[in-house]
């Protein structure tokens, strides 16, 4: 399975980026939290600030697994974006105990394909680094 490609997908690029964008979150998170253990924020400041942590994880993540004039980037970076919301979700039900709410959450992954798509999109047209 490590070397598994099935018409330009690679398995360990995309589990690269996805893996790639949970750090990146993770890291965001404990920056964030120092931030506000210093500094009061609105309850809706903070949901907007969760969501742009996402975004960029994202495109870190689509930046990790495509990179500069990937192929099928709008595929692998929806793929990627779409995975990571999804996990994201499980992971928050899980140590929430909150159920599952199909419309919070059916947002989340299709906000996820998008932003992943697009930047996926970007990153092929870009012309590949020179070596």
């Amino acid at each position: 399975m490590a070397g598994y490609k099935a018409q330009g997908l690679n398995l360990n690029s995309f589990l690269k980026g996805l893996l790639t964008a949970a750090v990146t979150t993770v890291v965001l998170i404990i920056l964030f939290t120092l931030l506000l253990m210093a500094v009061r924020v609105s309850d809706g400041a903070v949901r907007a600030i969760n969501q742009i942590i996402k975004l960029i994880s994202v495109l870190v993540g689509c930046c990790a697994s495509i990179g500069k004039g990937g192929e099928r980037g709008l595929i692998r970076g929806a793929l990627i974006g779409c995975a990571y919301m999804v996990i994201g979700v499980l992971i928050y039900m899980l140590f929430s105990g909150q159920g599952f709410k199909p419309s919070a959450y059916l947002c989340d992954a299709a906000m996820g394909v998008a932003a992943g798509g697009v930047i996926g999109m970007l990153l092929s047209a870009m012309p590949e680094k020179e070596k």
